[in-house]
């Protein structure tokens, strides 16, 4: 006891700065997901810079028309991807965590494959849907006839890109330098090529070739680096293990996967679905400007995506221990981190945000900017929401995040529909704030009234959490 109250006076006299430094150092919960956080978002940050260079070029080359036209091309196959694809990380992450400390290596390697019997499925699927899309609807969205066969060469991405199981792998391994920086490698590969057919004049073809080739380069790269993870962590392949029984052997995975793909589903709906309203309503032209504002903004989005990805699987394994105090600390330091972030995007958004349109993009693509100065206010609000969605999915209460994505896209969609007509690309825009204003209201509203109903369960001497979905035990 002396010895600490020595070591504690000593610590006492140290200046303010080496007392934080030591507290830093010291820390178990926060450093090592800060840490890792920053990584995933240095990493997506300049794959994004990339894009965005990518984009520019493609912008210049193509013009506004045509441009216009790619970015219909990929809201196809983007929307069909988001309709039937499954996220099977979710519902990995959280099985996974409740069977490694039990579980043997050949068991966790069929859940693994489970996740990837799914992933497949959907994505053939998925680029099936996109053509036949394409075919019946695409003239209402401002494609032409030859323009068919543009959406058939990105669907090959589609179907090449599974990575569910393989993302599952990488979070659960902890390998968030990996997931940070894999993607630099493809958008390397795309702005090259990109400054390539600039000079050769290459028409919208090439360019949509180019995005294809880069995101099959990008979804390999993902699936190899996926499949060491589980190697160097024991598992064996899921390749090598039986595909049969896999839905009796795990009974509740199938339910919980759909339950959180359709929340995604919507969710993500409504950042691609809106590109096609926005051709219908507008034209082609005018949403390849609504996807500028949405593609810059989500500079600012892909923060939020990094937190799910650092804190989810850290939030089960801390809901599996009970550990109730750690999981409200998490989450409310985390907010308070991207509520600073959202600020400051904003903020740069008001001082150079007209003339890097300019310089970026050229005078034709100048209205953007009251597009993207009010996107980046729904992405304040989905930055927010982040954390709570994170911590409802380890406190395993899918069904309500479900219910609140469905109310919000609900609203998303009445509030475009209803002002799109009148008032243009910028509408949807709103409805963005709406949904995520919504959503941010309802999840922390869900979360913090479970973890107020776990402290009153502690306080009365239950220690097991409650599965609120169902009212079991958890």
């Amino acid at each position: 006891m002396s010895e600490h109250r020595e070591a504690a006076e000593v610590a006492l006299k140290l200046p303010l700065a080496a007392r934080l430094w030591q507290t830093w150092c010291a820390s178990t919960l926060i450093r090592p997901r800060v840490i890792s956080l920053f990584h995933l978002l240095s990493g997506n940050f300049g794959s994004g810079m990339l894009m965005v260079a990518a984009l520019s070029l493609a912008t210049h080359a193509l013009g506004k028309a045509d441009f216009g036209v790619m970015v219909v091309v990929l809201s196809i196959g983007r929307v069909c991807e988001r309709l039937v694809r499954f996220e099977s990380w979710q519902p990995l992450v959280r099985f996974v965590a409740a069977e490694e400390d039990k579980g043997s290596a050949e068991r966790l390697a069929q859940l693994y494959a489970y996740g990837l019997k799914l992933d497949l499925a959907s994505a053939l699927i998925a680029g099936l849907m996109a053509i036949v899309l394409a075919k019946l609807a695409g003239a209402a969205f401002g494609l032409g006839e030859g323009h068919v066969g543009l959406v058939a060469i990105y669907a090959v991405a589609i179907v090449c890109n599974p990575r569910g199981m393989a993302s599952a792998a990488l979070r659960l391994g902890g390998r968030f330098r990996t997931l940070a920086y894999v993607q630099l490698a493809s958008s390397l590969f795309r702005l090259g090529f990109s400054v390539v057919l600039m000079h050769m004049h290459a028409g919208l073809t090439a360019f949509v070739t180019l995005w294809t080739l880069a995101q099959v380069m990008d979804s390999l790269l993902f699936n190899t680096l996926g499949f060491q993870a589980l190697r160097k962590s024991g598992i064996p392949s899921p390749l090598a293990v039986s595909w049969r029984g896999l839905g009796h052997e795990f009974p509740g995975f199938l339910r919980f996967a759909i339950s959180t793909n359709v929340s995604s589903t919507l969710r993500t709906l409504t950042h691609e679905v809106d590109t096609l309203m926005v051709g219908y309503f507008a034209g082609a032209s005018a949403a390849g400007l609504y996807y500028l504002s949405r593609r810059i903004a989500k500079f600012a989005q892909t923060a939020g995506d990094m937190i799910q990805t650092v804190i989810y699987p850290d939030l089960a394994r801390i809901w599996a221990r009970l550990d109730r105090k750690a999981l409200e600390r998490l989450v409310r330091i985390l907010q308070t981190a991207l509520a600073g972030m959202a600020l400051c995007f904003i903020l740069v958004c008001m001082a150079i945000g007209r003339p890097a349109l300019v310089l970026f993009f050229g005078d034709d693509f100048t209205d953007v900017y009251p597009m993207l100065f009010t996107q980046l206010f729904a992405v304040a609000l989905t930055l927010h929401a982040a954390p709570s969605r994170s911590g409802l999915l380890a406190m395993n209460r899918p069904t309500y995040v479900l219910t609140v994505a469905m109310f919000s896209t609900v609203l998303f969609f009445a509030i475009a529909l209803t002002l799109m007509p009148s008032q243009g690309a910028i509408a949807a825009n709103y409805a963005h704030v709406a949904f995520g204003l919504s959503t941010a209201l309802f999840l922390d509203f869900g979360l913090w009234r479970g973890l107020g109903r776990q402290r009153r369960l502690e306080e009365a001497g239950h220690a097991a959490p409650v599965n609120v979905d169902d009212g079991s035990r958890a």
